[in-house]
Parts: structure tokens; C-alpha cells; sequence
């Protein structure tokens, strides 16, 4: 058996052919891949490419839903092929070499954990390096900052695909923050950790939902922070504070300040 034939890159994609092939290129991986690619209603619809070592299909939505949507419906068609690991990606973004299989080995190594991020590297549409996002490794750690800070880069994910289903699969109610609404509801049952080495190209897009959806990704996130505050822990607190800093100040000016603290020297 291939160490990752239980695993499937579960790609989202809205009118990016281009991006979709770039990205999918960028697996290295020493066993076959299989991606399921959910077409969310593209004009053309987006085509699989051919690209060696990898199975591609294609799930095409009836209509345009948003990503909240196409993931909820291809983690349904994950689980029933009887993929235990979903590997989430955005088309516009690299994968570094073996995520697939450093990101299952550690799984299959603890069991309790159902959601799994690597370290990323934030670039521009340009591939130029900006900052770097080392988020807490630990499940102990992570659990205590979740409400304070993202504690991850939601495309660098493997999530267990059973218990993404026995927790109500992503769901539309939080728009635009579909993976901080899901990864609460896995952490009420199990641990959430990074794996500390970098896993992720992450292009910062100005017309990504981060720019395009801001409003509703911070609405939609101060709504989850203040339903599951834990009213004795003061970063859950300050998470909420900088939440609505947010819908008060200017996105650009939030995002050259993040860029200045968390700019580092680039790894050679």
C-alpha cells in the first residue's frame, strides 16, 4: 500500500485554471497523490491537468456557493471514498517537498490530534518573500492562544476527515472564517497542533477573501471568539480586542503593520 493512499489534497477552485496547475505542480511527494478539486461553478470549467504521479478528479458544484460550500461538499465526497486525511491547498499556493507525507507520519503518530498545520512562508502574487508564520507547535499551546492569534494558515492543513464529519464538516454560518469555525468544534473533542517545519508557499493575493471579505471574516470571527471565550483566560480577551480593532482600522494599514512585526530575515 502507498504511504499515501489514504490521503487526498482537497483543493477549492473559482475560475483559476492557471493557478490550479501551478500549485498542483508543486508536489513533491516519493508516492502517487490523489486531489480532488472542487470546480465551484468556473466559466470555463476548470480541467484536470496531467501531471505525473498524481489522480486528479474533478467535483463540479451545480452553482456558485463559495468556499465554504465546495469544502463542505468535498470533505462529503472524501469520506465517502474512505480517505481518512484531507490535505487542504489553494490554488495560488506551493507546497513544499514531502508535506504529504511528514504531515500523515505525524498523524498517524498521534492519533488525538485531527487538525494539523505546517509553518508557511508568506509571499507576494510575485513569489517575493514578506514574512514568515510560525505559529505554536504543541497542542497545549495552540489550545491557549486559539482565540488570540491564528494558529493557522488554513491551506497547510491535514485534517482527519472522520472527525471533520462527526464535528458538522465546514458549514456556511461563519463566513469567511469557515476554518476557525471548523477547527473550534474539532478542538471540543480533540487536539489541534503544527508541525514545526515549513509546509507552505502562502501568496498574499490582494483579491483574496483575506482583502476582498475582510468585514465578514472579522465579523463572522469576533462571533466565534465571543461564543467560545474562555472568560479566565485573558488572551481570549485580547484576541477579541484585536478583532474589533480590525473592523475599525484601515486593512492596509493593519497589513503593513503585521508585515513590520513579523517580518524576518528570509531562510536561504
Amino acid at each position: 500500500m502507498s504511504d499515501l493512499a489514504d490521503v487526498a489534497v482537497l483543493m477549492p477552485a473559482f475560475n483559476d485554471q492557471a493557478d490550479v496547475e501551478r500549485t498542483l505542480a508543486s508536489f513533491r511527494e516519493t508516492s502517487p497523490v490523489h486531489v480532488l478539486i472542487v470546480d465551484d461553478d468556473s466559466t470555463p470549467p476548470i480541467a484536470a491537468p496531467a501531471i505525473d504521479g498524481m489522480r486528479i478528479e474533478i467535483l463540479r458544484m451545480p452553482k456558485n456557493g463559495g468556499i465554504e460550500r465546495a469544502l463542505q461538499a468535498g470533505i462529503e465526497a472524501l469520506a465517502a471514498r474512505g480517505v481518512r486525511y484531507a490535505a487542504r491547498i489553494d490554488a495560488g499556493d506551493l507546497a513544499t517537498p514531502c508535506r504529504l507525507a511528514k504531515q500523515r507520519a505525524y498523524m498517524e503518530a498521534h492519533p488525538r490530534v485531527a487538525v494539523l498545520g505546517m509553518w508557511t512562508y508568506v509571499v507576494s502574487t510575485e513569489g517575493a518573500p514578506l514574512f514568515d508564520l510560525t505559529p505554536s507547535a504543541e497542542p497545549r499551546a495552540v489550545r491557549r492562544m486559539m482565540l488570540a492569534r491564528t494558529c493557522f494558515t488554513h491551506p497547510s492543513l491535514m485534517l482527519r476527515v472522520d472527525a471533520v464529519i462527526e464535528a458538522g464538516n465546514y458549514r456556511a454560518q461563519y463566513r469567511a472564517a469557515e476554518d476557525l469555525d471548523l477547527i473550534l468544534r474539532l478542538m471540543q473533542r480533540h487536539d489541534g497542533a503544527n508541525l514545526p517545519e515549513f509546509g507552505l508557499f502562502y501568496e498574499l493575493n490582494k483579491g483574496g477573501i483575506s482583502a476582498t471579505r475582510r468585514r465578514a471574516q472579522v465579523v463572522s470571527t469576533l462571533r466565534l471568539q465571543l461564543q467560545h471565550v474562555r472568560v479566565t483566560n485573558p488572551l481570549d480577551w485580547i484576541g477579541i480586542a484585536k478583532s474589533i480593532a480590525h473592523l475599525v482600522l484601515p486593512y492596509g494599514a493593519l497589513r503593513s503593520l503585521k508585515a513590520r512585526l513579523m517580518k524576518t530575515t528570509p531562510s536561504e
